[in-house]
C-alpha cells in the first residue's frame, strides 16, 4: 500500500463516518428566532463532530488497513502474495 493509497483511504473513511457524526447533539432552534430557519439546528457543536470523527475515522481506516495488510481481505488474485 502506497501512501498515496494510505491517504486516500483514510480520507474517504474520514468522509463517510463525517455523516454518521453530523447528526449527532442536534437540537432544533426553537420556533420564531430571529436569524434561524426552524429546521437549523441551535448550536451545531461543529467543532465536537469534527474532532470525533477525525478519531473515530482513524480507528476505522486502522481496522481496515489492518484487515488488508493481514490478508484477511484482500484484492488480489487467490495464489499471489
Amino acid at each position: 500500500m502506497t501512501w498515496f493509497t494510505f491517504i486516500t483511504g483514510y480520507l474517504m473513511t474520514w468522509w463517510l463516518t463525517l455523516f454518521m457524526t453530523l447528526p449527532l447533539w442536534v437540537a432544533p432552534s426553537q420556533p420564531g428566532e430571529p436569524g434561524h430557519q426552524a429546521g437549523a439546528p441551535r448550536r451545531p457543536l461543529l467543532g465536537r463532530k469534527l474532532a470525533l470523527n477525525t478519531v473515530l475515522a482513524a480507528i476505522v481506516w486502522l481496522v481496515i488497513y489492518l484487515l488488508i495488510r493481514r490478508t484477511w481481505a484482500h484484492f488480489r488474485g487467490p495464489y499471489s502474495l
